[in-house]
């Protein structure tokens, strides 16, 4: 799992500066920008769009992994909007929890189920 390690703390830290440079250049709201790109029925759309449906499904598995608690519910909204700058984190603490778990890291909460 160090591979992993590795990759999202790279890919954490990349996000984290190119969004500093973005929102500072362009504002912090993102969602002007998205519907526009959507609406436009373009490439970059479809990627937005797309982006879209990843964020969602990421917020569900958080959200499941945590059997859908109030904790897990919070943490699946931060989910749907964080995108890698929350899920990179969110991983790597998973990570450390499960032990080289494979199992554990995927199921969270859910592998003291039947």
């Amino acid at each position: 799992m160090i591979g992993l390690r590795i990759y999202l703390i790279a890919f954490f830290v990349m996000f984290a500066i190119y969004t500093l440079f973005v929102g500072s250049d362009h504002g912090w709201n993102l969602a002007p920008f998205a519907v526009e790109e959507i609406a436009g029925l373009t490439w970059p759309g479809q990627f937005t769009l797309d982006f879209s449906a990843y964020l969602v499904l990421s917020a569900l598995w958080v959200a499941w992994r945590h059997k859908f608690t109030p904790v897990g519910i919070a943490l699946g909204l931060v989910a749907s909007v964080g995108g890698i700058l929350f899920l990179a984190p969110y991983l790597l603490y998973a990570i450390s929890q499960a032990d080289g778990e494979v199992k554990a890291l995927l199921l969270g909460d859910q592998k003291t189920s039947a």
